[in-house]
């Protein structure tokens, strides 16, 4: 699969996508700006819950690829988002107790599409990333994930904390990582289970935290005191595939 440019110049062009029902991931529009079709592309963006950011002519001028952005440039999402409801169905599907990765807040495009990579080989039905404050489906994460996100699908909410509630009712059990945890070695991780995976600088935030049933840590016997995200992800996912192998 070729990686086109994903960055949609012009007001017309950007008006077009938003009713073409393109999924947009970011918004930039020039600060102050206030006329017709600007405010058009404001509206469309909110019903959409675009992102959307308001910057300087310099900066449009720089992330401008054909030096005609009119005042806006958006971000497009390199491939549809799922459903969480999907996933559920897929693994259903499969006759596999549900396993999803849930992301808060990874900003590292690299990061992302390595996490992907990783839950399409541990066999996860699932990712879902938050709306805000994290990287969407871009050219990088694709070309990262190495082929993955044509096979492992996506969602995008609007609250994560809440997703975990729904899903718990759908029988799910949630487990996040943090150095305060308990050895993972000693958790249960069997059956139908949400693995949730924290920022790189912060970790899992508070309220998605409180939110999951337990908490799990990796034993390190390093001189540095944390794993890179994804490192992370893929360790916590292979003792649940660990433990899903042996029944």
């Amino acid at each position: 699969m070729g990686y086109q440019e994903f960055t949609i110049e012009g007001r017309n062009a950007v008006i077009e996508a938003f009713r073409a029902g393109k999924p947009i991931d970011k918004l930039y529009v020039l600060d102050g700006c206030q006329d017709g079709p600007i405010m058009t592309i404001k509206r469309e963006a909110k019903k959409n819950n675009v992102l959307l950011k308001f910057v300087t002519k310099e900066r449009l001028d720089q992330m401008s690829e054909t030096g005609k952005h009119q005042g806006v440039i958006a971000v497009a999402a390199a491939y549809e988002y799922a459903e969480v409801d999907d996933m559920l169905g897929a693994a259903k599907e499969k006759g596999e107790a549900p396993f999803l990765f849930l992301l808060d807040n990874i900003e590292d495009p690299h990061n992302l599409g390595a996490i992907i990579r990783t839950a399409n080989l541990a066999g996860a039905h699932g990712v879902i990333i938050p709306k805000n404050r994290a990287a969407g489906l871009t050219a990088t994460v694709a070309r990262t994930s190495a082929g993955a996100l044509n096979y492992t699908p996506v969602a995008k909410v609007t609250n994560l904390a809440k997703t975990i509630e729904d899903l718990k009712k759908e029988g799910l059990w949630f487990v996040c990582a943090d150095m305060d945890g308990t050895t993972m070695y000693d958790l249960n991780l069997k059956g139908p289970i949400g693995l949730v995976i924290g920022n790189e600088g912060e970790g899992v935030g508070r309220l998605v935290k409180e939110s999951c049933d337990m908490v799990a840590s990796i034993p390190m016997h390093g001189n540095i005191d944390s794993l890179n995200a994804s490192v992370a992800a893929g360790v916590l996912a292979y003792e649940i595939v660990r433990q899903r192998l042996r029944g």
